[in-house]
């Protein structure tokens, strides 16, 4: 596809992150430095402001509004949970002809990487010149071919963070902790609280996620283990376990089954995921505790939107390479007039490297902590996640220290 003259168009779906405006400015500044580009405007909530022509044209941004907003989280132009069908796409194809979009740059993930598949194969029948780019980010970090999506590294040390303060709290008052993490399908999210474990009596202790068949039996007699050697223990556990399959083997999550127990039928969105936030599962799992084991000091936390676009943990890795897909989409689309998806590949020791993909192979799939990540036992994570995540979390990622000095030898005179 030789260069196309026209407008480009930027938007951003699903969950915001602390470091997605950085892909946003990525691609805003470059696109603007190519003279094929007559504008380059930004979609409010999404393909809901594509349809709605509802714009405003980032061309005439300052570079210093656009660095402070790089630095800024959530999703600048707003997001949306939007699932594009035939008829959407329709309107979306109706509007792009009307203004002569000839660029479109959609941030976000699995469900994004899909309107983007969507949006390109419907430009493919419609025979009109588009060049379509997905550009990832998620803090659930499921993207396949990726070695880690924009967004992930960020959010994880939020949770590693917090998990080092709650250690650092149960060391000073001992009881039981349960801290319910974002993770659907996988549990990439839940498994970075493993990065707060320095010393061998550190929490988290025991860390649960999807990919493994979690059983309320087994998690507590992990937990009346745990306890019983070091007086306090720290649970980190994805939302999207599940227990237990469906009359057709489908698996269910815990939530789902609480919450349907509890006489709650479960919310879908757009996309038919099930909503699995609230604080259903975190207080069930510590009623679970107090009744079964007899602790009376226990407590539950549901992180909820809390990680995802928390200002004060950004990694500057993450930073540094959500900027540089937002950068890489434009190169493809507007020097090279390709279609796809941006992904992130890891070289030697740390360093990264961008790619191009097919978005078929990317779209609505999700990729799933490998068993090498996983403990035998399934409440654990091994040194080589740790390794793979450590440098995501930045340079200056908080050392939390103890006191090491010795007990006063008292000596009656």
């Amino acid at each position: 596809m030789s260069h196309l003259t026209g407008k480009v168009v930027i938007a951003q779906g699903g969950g915001p992150t602390a470091v997605i405006n950085q892909s946003l400015v990525g691609a805003v500044l470059e696109s603007r430095k190519f003279p094929q580009v007559s504008q380059v405007w930004g979609a409010r909530h999404g393909v809901r402001g594509i349809v709605a022509e509802d714009f405003i044209d980032l061309s005439e941004a300052t570079r210093h509004n656009l660095e402070q907003v790089a630095r800024t989280p959530s999703s600048a132009l707003g997001s949306t949970r939007d699932k594009p069908d035939a008829e959407y796409c329709q309107r979306i194809f109706s509007v792009f002809r009307k203004h002569e979009v000839r660029y479109f740059f959609y941030i976000g993930g699995n469900d994004s990487s899909d309107t983007v598949r969507i949006v390109s194969e419907h430009a493919d029948r419609e025979g009109y010149e588009l060049c379509a780019v997905h550009i990832p980010k998620t803090v659930d970090n499921d993207l396949p071919i990726n070695d880690h999506c924009p967004g992930y590294p960020s959010a994880a040390r939020f949770v590693a963070s917090a998990f080092g303060g709650i250690n650092a709290d149960l060391m000073a008052l001992p009881g039981v902790y349960i801290g319910v993490v974002m993770g659907r399908h996988a549990g990439w999210l839940t498994a970075a609280a493993a990065l707060a474990h320095r010393h061998e009596d550190d929490g988290p202790h025991l860390i649960y996620v999807p990919e493994r068949v979690f059983s309320i039996d087994r998690y507590l007699a992990d937990i009346d283990r745990i306890y019983q050697r070091y007086g306090r223990c720290i649970v980190a556990i994805s939302e999207g376990v599940w227990a237990s399959r469906d009359e057709k083997g489908k698996e269910i999550p815990l939530a789902v089954d609480l919450m349907r127990k509890a006489g709650h039928q479960p919310e879908t969105d757009a996309h038919g995921n099930i909503q699995l936030s609230g604080g259903v599962l975190a207080d069930e799992l510590a009623e679970s505790v107090q009744k079964g084991l007899g602790i009376k000091r226990v407590r539950a936390d549901t992180f909820g939107y809390l990680q995802r676009s928390f200002p004060g943990v950004v990694s500057n890795v993450d930073a540094r390479e959500a900027y540089e897909v937002g950068e890489k989409a434009v190169h493809y689309a507007c020097g090279r007039g390709l279609s796809g998806s941006v992904v992130i590949k890891r070289v030697g020791a740390y360093a990264v490297k961008y790619d191009l993909a097919d978005v078929r192979d990317v779209a609505a799939r999700t990729r799933h902590m490998p068993d090498e990540f996983l403990n035998a036992e399934g409440n654990g994570v091994t040194e080589a996640f740790r390794a793979y995540l450590r440098p995501l979390l930045g340079d200056d990622f908080p050392h939390l220290e103890r006191l090491w000095a010795p007990a006063v030898t008292l000596t009656d005179d």
